[in-house]
Formats: structure tokens, C-alpha cells, sequence
């Protein structure tokens, strides 16, 4: 591989192996039944709380009634409760349930117990130029 000099090359080597990367390790935690949807659904509820599902549908860029059907999925898995919305009861509120929290740190476990092996693979100098390469891309993905 030759070194990329140019900031354009740069840019699209990492965008290429970044994605290579994210594609692989979603692939290790494994979705276990669930859709690309469904998945993101479930973490925009675990990451920001109990929401409506016109809530949630926005988020997603999605009707209200898929998101309805999705929500449906998650809540026949045991990830999700849906009870209605205090202040407006034609609305739904949606939260995450334990067992949702379970599932997702079970999956977050198994991705970084294959990475740690992949690690395991590299050479010391190897994985000492990926910790010196850390801040900076911390940096750059805030």
C-alpha cells in the first residue's frame, strides 16, 4: 500500500476502512434477529430516553405508522415497553426495557472481545501506532 500524502486521498482511505470497520464489528455483536431498523431505533431509546413514537418516527426520517410496526417488533422481543403519553393520550411513549440494556451490552462486549483478538494479531509496533493514532482520531469523531 503507498502512502497517502494527499489530504483528498487521505480522506477517502480512511472513509473506506472507518466504514470496512464499522460494517465488521456490527457484524460481530451480531443483531440477533433484529433489523438495520429496529437496532437503530432501540439504541436512539436507550441513548436519549423515553420517547413518543412520532418522536422516535422523526428520528428515523420515518412515518409514524412504520414506526409503529417496528416498535411492535421490539416490544414482542421484550426491548421496549409501550405505555401511553401522560400529557397527550393518543400518544405512545416508548422506553427501553433491562433486558434491552442486557442485549446491547452483551453485543458491545462480544464486538470488543474480537477486536481484542484482532489486536492480538499485530505486532507490538503495530499496536503502539494505533494507541498513538487514538487521540487523534478521538479528535476528528468527537
Amino acid at each position: 500500500m503507498k502512502p497517502v500524502t494527499d489530504t483528498a486521498d487521505l480522506a477517502q482511505s480512511l472513509r473506506e476502512v472507518l466504514g470496512r470497520a464499522q460494517r465488521t464489528l456490527r457484524e460481530q455483536g451480531g443483531r440477533r434477529g433484529l433489523t438495520a431498523t429496529q437496532t437503530e431505533a432501540l439504541g436512539y431509546v436507550l441513548r436519549e430516553g423515553p420517547m413518543t413514537i412520532t418522536v422516535l418516527a422523526n428520528r428515523q426520517r420515518v412515518r409514524s405508522q412504520s414506526m409503529g410496526a417496528t416498535v411492535c417488533v421490539l416490544r414482542e422481543r421484550g426491548l421496549v415497553t409501550v405505555t401511553p403519553d401522560p400529557s397527550d393520550g393518543r400518544q405512545k411513549v416508548v422506553a427501553a426495557t433491562d433486558e434491552a440494556r442486557a442485549f446491547v451490552s452483551e453485543a458491545r462486549t462480544m464486538r470488543a472481545d474480537w477486536l481484542a483478538k484482532q489486536l492480538e494479531t499485530l505486532s507490538p509496533a503495530e499496536r503502539q501506532t494505533l494507541a498513538a493514532a487514538y487521540p487523534v482520531l478521538d479528535r476528528l469523531f468527537p
